[in-house]
């Protein structure tokens, strides 16, 4: 495989930015369930910073940043680690996500 073929794989780039992709060895189920959270955590944000809530924009970005490690978009690079410790994060940081208060109450899952 060449290194193009590698970061293509590895990268998605959208208007010359890269962005990491999502680690391909986590199951879809979990990263799923990792995506809700994500997108829960963008939209909370959106909300805070509507509302001028410093607090409710931190517990929602730690959500994010929570949801994105969990799904290899963030922190060390999935390709140099070893599968089954990645996915073992994977699911530690889904069981860190459940843990946290429902930003919206409402929100019927």
């Amino acid at each position: 495989m060449s290194a193009g073929e590698h970061d293509e794989e590895r990268w998605l780039v959208i208007d010359g930015r890269r962005w990491r992709r999502t680690d391909p060895a986590i199951p879809e189920e979990l990263a799923a369930a990792l995506r809700s959270h994500l997108g829960r955590g963008r939209s909370g944000v959106r909300s805070a910073k509507r509302a001028g809530d410093e607090e409710a924009i931190a517990a929602a970005r730690r959500r994010v940043g929570l949801a994105k490690h969990g799904l290899g978009e963030r922190g060390p690079y999935w390709w140099e680690r070893p599968e089954p410790e990645r996915v073992a994060e994977a699911r530690a940081a889904l069981r860190d996500l459940d843990a946290l208060p429902d930003p919206d109450p409402l929100r019927d899952d």
